[in-house]
This record gives structure tokens, sequence and C-alpha cells, in this order.
């Protein structure tokens, strides 16, 4: 089985790749969604975050308030390089279990999206990787245009808070650009899909 790392940028399209992915036929483990997974009552990350922050980052229906973890994790690194030692090895141990059970089922390809593939050392699992990028105003522009509650500062914020896209770009295997159209994008997925993927099994 073929297990490929994604990532990129926020806001720069990873998602739709992975959607293209899927429809190929791999099997997607969204790093994002097992997080969410961890992060219900009682589980935990839930749990991992009431013991660091206090009951004051859970909300009246009992869940995350996910605005105010945020806030305190993007407005000082070291609060982030906590929280994220805290759960990355919660959610990679849910992903490795996931890797595991595709290997059984004799799948093809599965895909690792995960934001911080790097960063956390997740590309260690990956046969190779593959970085969605745009150049850095669109991706600002993205940003601001997803989440029209969020502020310039913040959105840089945000983006200043991940590795360098330069840098991840440098260290992946296959970049894909993605400031075509949704037909283009597509294509080329379809195309490193037959190259990389079908043609080496």
């Amino acid at each position: 089985m073929k297990i490929i790392g994604l990532t990129g940028g926020i806001a720069c399209g990873k998602s739709t790749v992975s959607k293209e992915l899927c429809a190929l036929g791999a099997v997607i483990i969204d790093a994002d969604a097992l997080a969410h997974e961890l992060s219900r009552p009682n589980q935990p990350i839930f749990s991992a975050y009431v013991a660091r922050f206090g009951r004051e980052i859970v909300t009246e229906d009992g869940t995350l308030d996910r605005a105010a973890i945020a806030r305190r994790v993007f407005a000082d690194p070291a609060v982030r390089a906590e929280v994220d030692a805290l759960v990355h090895p919660l959610i990679r141990t849910a992903a490795e279990e996931r890797l595991r059970a595709a290997r059984e089922n004799n799948e093809r390809a599965a895909v690792l999206d995960v934001p911080l593939l790097f960063e956390a050392g997740w590309d260690a699992l990956a046969d190779e990787t593959w970085v969605v990028a745009l150049p850095a105003e669109e991706q600002l522009a993205r940003l601001l245009a997803r989440d029209p509650k969020m502020c310039e500062g913040e959105a840089r914020a945000r983006i200043a808070a991940q590795m360098p896209l330069a840098e991840k770009c440098a260290r992946a295997d296959v970049v894909i650009d993605n400031r075509g159209t949704q037909e283009e994008v597509r294509e080329y997925i379809g195309k490193l899909w037959r190259e990389r993927i079908v043609d080496r099994t």
C-alpha cells in the first residue's frame, strides 16, 4: 500500500486535493477529522484541553469552545508548543490504527491529510509527500474569504504559525500549484494518481 503524506499552507486547497484522491480510490486519514473525534466530550483531547485550560474553554452545551482555544494557542507560541505536545501523539496513534486497517484491507493507497505533516514529524509515516501551494497573497485572500470574521492580522498569524510554505515545497516529493481552475487541478491529480500510484502497483 502506498502512503501519501498530504499537506500545504492554510487555505491553499488541501481539502480539495484530498477529495479528488478519495474519488480516485484512496483511503483518506484526515488528522483534523480525527482531532474532532477525539475532542468530543470525555474523549482524550477534550480531557487534555480541560486539564490544561480549565472549564472556561467548555461551552454551555458541554463541548469545547474552539474559538477560545484558538485565541490562546495562536497568541502564544509556547502555549501552542505545549498543546501540540499534548494532542499530536493522541491523533497520531489514531492515524496509525487507521493505516493498519487500510493495509489489512489491501487498499491501494492511503492519504495522510495532515496540516502539520512536517512540523509534527508525520512525514516519516509516508512513502512520499505532496504539498498544495499558492502564492502568499492569494493564500491570504483565500483565508480571509473563507473566514470573514477573521481580521488580516489574525490571518497572517495563522499563516505564520505554520512552517513557511517555501520550506514545505522544498521538502516535498510533489508540489501541487493550486492556482488553476478546479478542472485543471482535477486533471493534474488524476495524472499524479496514474503515474505515482497505478503505474507503480
